[in-house]
């Protein structure tokens, strides 16, 4: 698997939505020790935890996602393109189909048989996160 700054090691990271991202932040490094690994505007932050990491996201709706939702699971995969032909031939309802994104992942989301969200993301380069406007923490 292709290393990308902009994107967690890790290969399954929970997304849990907070009201507000900064207070989150604050309070999980507090609380929990965890480190900030990146800023993404007052909407996202990625954190450290371990060897493991998490998303931090605003709570609110995303097209085709139930806005009752407070968390999701992001997880790396080698070919997002065969992956998400796999999950549609199952029967995964598509949020959103495959897409190349400026910070070098090719993502897809898909809701399972119970309603939970799922993120699928391939790392197709290694991308400076201050490129995209991220604010790097510790990598």
């Amino acid at each position: 698997m292709i290393a990308n700054r902009s994107m967690p090691d890790s290969t399954v990271i929970p997304e849990l939505a907070y009201l507000d991202v900064a207070e989150a932040i604050e309070w999980l490094c507090e609380a929990f020790g965890f480190t900030l690994r990146l800023r993404i505007g007052e909407h996202r932050a990625q954190l450290n935890i371990g060897d493991g990491a998490m998303v931090a996201t605003e709570r609110r709706g995303r097209p085709g996602v139930r806005s009752d939702l407070a968390q999701s699971v992001m997880v790396r995969v080698e070919d997002v393109a065969a992956h998400h032909a796999r999950a549609a031939e199952y029967g995964a309802r598509i949020l959103a189909p495959p897409a190349d994104h400026p910070y070098g992942e090719r993502q897809y989301s898909v809701e399972d048989l119970g309603g939970h969200a799922w993120t699928f993301s391939q790392s197709l380069a290694d991308v400076d996160p201050a490129s995209w406007g991220g604010e790097p923490g510790e990598l």
